[in-house]
């Protein structure tokens, strides 16, 4: 089951770009550009594993809908362009899980919900791409349905492709979530998963080797 968003936004190109990220990844998600409207949805449909506010909206302010959110046991980020120390502060003290700062990385986004999800005990532990299936807590794989042996680290870097799926992930941001470092001896071992991975999963055209920056699983 894929984990589910709720994104009140009314910039509409930031709501648009973070919509179709999440479209990318694999959640699932409801877009309102006022609050009010937003807040009124709730009491028919409020099935979210997450909201990202914005704090400055039509009809509503982010920090009042906050507590229609709290209301339904919904976790917040704020998504924002105040930049002062005390909306962070009352947004944090409030109960809001994250606060970014406009502009941000998608990327960077896409890693805060992740552990927001994770956090809070909500995120998805079941992945997919073509037949291949991924099961997060149980570490399997198996790809029609018959089961896969991978090397911790193929797995850990096929995970992470998974979770960030059609979406560049860095060289860095592999060493960072896997190796837990930024030694460079380590790119080729990489490379090295990466190959491993595409060979024994027959996924060499879906992961792509995107030139200077690193790879990225595509299933459109």
């Amino acid at each position: 089951m894929k984990n589910r968003i709720l994104i009140v936004e009314d910039d509409p190109g930031i709501a648009g770009a973070v919509a179709l990220n999440m479209q990318f990844v694999g959640y699932d998600y409801a877009l309102f550009d006022d609050g009010r409207a937003a807040a009124e949805s709730l009491a028919g449909d409020h099935a979210y594993d997450l909201a990202l506010l914005d704090i400055m909206l039509p009809g509503m302010d982010g920090f009042e809908l906050f507590g229609y959110m709290e209301k339904y046991g919904i976790p917040v980020i704020y998504m924002t362009a105040k930049t002062d120390s005390a909306s962070e502060i009352r947004g944090l003290r409030d109960g809001a899980e994250d606060y970014i700062v406009k502009p941000f990385d998608v990327l960077t986004l896409m890693v805060r919900i992740e552990k927001v999800l994770r956090r809070t005990g909500r995120l998805n532990t079941v992945f997919r791409v073509r037949d291949v299936e991924v099961n997060s807590e149980t570490r399997t794989v198996t790809k029609g349905g018959q089961p896969v042996d991978l090397q911790p680290m193929e797995f850990d870097v096929l995970l992470l492709l998974l979770r960030y799926k059609n979406l560049t992930v860095s060289r860095e941001q592999f060493l960072s979530e896997i190796w837990g470092c930024d030694f460079l001896g380590e790119t080729r071992a990489i490379d090295m998963k990466i190959a491993g991975l595409r060979k024994k999963l027959d996924l060499g055209d879906a992961i792509k080797s995107i030139p200077k920056r690193g790879y990225r699983l595509e299933d459109r």
